[in-house]
Formats: C-alpha cells, structure tokens, sequence
C-alpha cells in the first residue's frame, strides 16, 4: 500500500514538474517560494491586525512568530529528521527526470516546512477576520499556491506539501484558539 502511493506520489510530481513546464511558471515558481516576494502581502497583514486590534496585534504577532517557530521545528526538523525522505531533486531514481529551478536541493522532503508555516499562517490570521469571509479562501489560495511552487521547482513532492498544508492547519487552528482564549479581548 505505501509503495503503491509513493509511486503515485512519483508520477504525480513528475507531471507537475515536467508535465506542466512553461517558461512562465519557470520564472514565476521560484520567486513564488520566497518570502521576500511576499513582503507587501505581510505588511498588510500586520497593517489590518494594528486596525482591528490596535494594542492586542502585538500579543497576535507574538503568538503568530511562536507558531510559525513550533511548525516550522515540527516539520523542519522532527518529521523530516524521522522520514529522511530524499527530495525529488535529489532523488537518484528521478536523475534526469527532475527539472531542478532553485540552487538548493539539501536536506529531507518530507513534510514541506513551506507549507506548514503558510497553511498555519493563513489559518492563524483568518480566525482573527471572521467578519470578513474572504480572507481565509484568499489565504489559503496564497499557501496552496508557494506550496505548488515548491513542487513545481522540483524540491518537494505533492505529498509533502499535501500533509504539510494539513499539519499547517491544524497548527493555525490551535494557535489562534489559544491567543483568541486568553490574549485578545477582542478576538
């Protein structure tokens, strides 16, 4: 059974990689990935929390930074350390097959810390604008979309990102539960 879906998991990736390549995705999936393209989107994150919450954002931003810092260590480091799952750009299996976009092909694959960190974030941040039913759709549109990049640019199979996006969620939900509970008044 997990043969089976490690090899769909291999075909699945090989048709984002190689089946879906156009020389715009090419140049638009690596900068999709980093965080300083996503810079604007942060500060008016931050600008609409300081609006809504005005002295409470700062208690917000903190549990945000120890929420991305507990997924991050969770799929950084104990998951990837206990699967050590090759990434696909160094997977000898795929030598050839891979298109590799991004210099850096280190470390494990599995689960994407890409995804964790932004499927938690977009979770996290939505719960504090319920009022406002577009944000979580449009937060999570922005996580599955630099998760797509991470395979697209060959370092991460679908998998990862899949279970990655799922443990990213569950980190948002408990975070904001948290901070909503006993940090902000107004949550």
């Amino acid at each position: 059974m997990l043969d089976s879906l490690l090899a769909f998991d291999k075909s699945a990736f090989i048709s984002i990689n190689n089946g879906l390549a156009n020389p715009f995705l090419d140049m638009l999936c690596p900068l999709l990935r980093k965080q300083e393209f996503w810079y604007p989107m942060y500060a008016g994150i931050i600008y609409l929390l300081v609006r809504t919450y005005k002295v409470d954002t700062w208690k917000i931003l903190l549990a945000l930074g120890l929420m991305i810092l507990a997924s991050d260590q969770f799929s950084a480091n104990l998951v990837k350390n206990t699967f050590m799952r090759l990434r696909p750009c160094a997977e000898p299996s795929l030598e050839g097959i891979t298109r590799h976009l991004i210099a850096s092909c280190n470390g494990y694959s599995f689960i994407s810390a890409h995804a964790t960190n932004h499927f938690a974030i977009a979770v996290f941040v939505s719960f504090f604008f319920k009022k406002h039913k577009w944000v979580l759709p449009v937060l999570l549109v922005w996580a599955a979309i630099i998760s797509f990049s991470q395979v697209y640019v060959g370092v991460h199979y679908p998998l990862d990102v899949i279970v990655g996006g799922l443990c990213g969620i569950l980190f948002g939900i408990a975070f904001s539960r948290y901070v909503s509970k006993f940090l902000v008044s107004k949550a």
